[in-house]
C-alpha cells in the first residue's frame, strides 16, 4: 500500500505551477527549483519576484526591430554606428544575442517573436509578415538576411516570409548551412554563426 502525496499549500503549488511555464521544465524539476528557493533563498526569490514584476511592467518592443527595450527605439537601433542596409531576421531576442556575440554583423534586426506553426494556429498574420515587408522597403534597406531557426517551423518561416518578401526588390539572403539542420541559434556556438553569416545564400 503506497503512502498518500501530501498536499501541498495553494502558494507553493502556483509556484510550482508558475516554473512549469519555462521550456523544458517538468513538474519534478519545477517542484525542486520552488522548495530550493523557500528552503534555503527566500532572499533570492523574493529578487526574481521582483525582477520578473519589473520586467514584464517596464519592458517594451521597440518600434523597429520589436525587439525588448526599455524605450520606443532600442539602443541598437538608434546606434548611428549600424549599418542601416542590412536587416537581419530572427526568430527571437535569445537569437539576435547569439548573432551579436559572434561580432561579424553590424546591420539592423527585426525579431519575430516567433515562428510560423500552422498546427498551433500561428500565421503571418500573428506575426506581422505586413509589418516586415514595411520595414524591408525602406528605401535605405539592400539586403534582408533571413536568419530563422535551421528547425522545421523555422525553415518553413523563411520560406514563406521569403515569398512574401520577394516583391519588395530587395536582395534576400539566407544563413549557410553550417548551421546544423535542426538547430537553433541560441545553442549554436558563435564561430558557427559567424561563418553561416559570411557564407550566406541567396533566396
Amino acid at each position: 500500500m503506497t503512502n498518500p502525496v501530501l498536499p501541498e499549500p495553494a502558494p507553493l503549488r502556483e509556484l510550482i505551477d508558475a516554473f512549469k511555464r519555462l521550456p523544458g521544465v517538468g513538474e519534478r524539476t519545477a517542484r525542486r527549483m520552488a522548495y530550493h528557493l523557500l528552503q534555503h533563498d527566500v532572499a533570492g526569490a523574493k529578487d526574481l519576484s521582483l525582477a520578473l514584476d519589473h520586467a514584464a511592467t517596464s519592458l517594451l518592443h521597440c518600434q523597429r526591430c520589436n525587439s525588448f527595450s526599455e524605450t520606443e527605439i532600442c539602443i541598437t537601433c538608434a546606434n548611428p554606428q549600424r549599418d542601416t542596409g542590412l536587416l537581419c531576421i530572427v526568430e527571437t531576442p535569445a537569437d539576435q544575442n547569439m548573432i551579436e556575440a559572434s561580432h561579424s554583423y553590424n546591420g539592423l534586426y527585426y525579431v519575430l517573436m516567433g515562428r510560423l506553426a500552422p498546427l498551433e494556429g500561428v500565421g503571418p498574420k500573428d506575426l506581422q509578415f505586413q509589418r516586415i515587408a514595411n520595414r524591408a522597403s525602406e528605401a535605405q534597406v539592400r539586403e534582408v538576411i533571413l536568419a530563422t531557426n535551421f528547425t522545421a517551423e523555422g525553415e518553413t518561416t523563411a520560406h514563406h516570409l521569403g515569398e512574401y518578401l520577394r516583391t519588395q526588390g530587395v536582395k534576400l539572403t539566407r544563413l549557410a548551412r553550417g548551421v546544423p539542420a535542426g538547430s537553433e541559434l541560441e545553442y549554436v556556438d558563435a564561430s558557427t554563426i559567424a561563418w553561416a553569416l559570411m557564407e550566406r545564400k541567396t533566396t
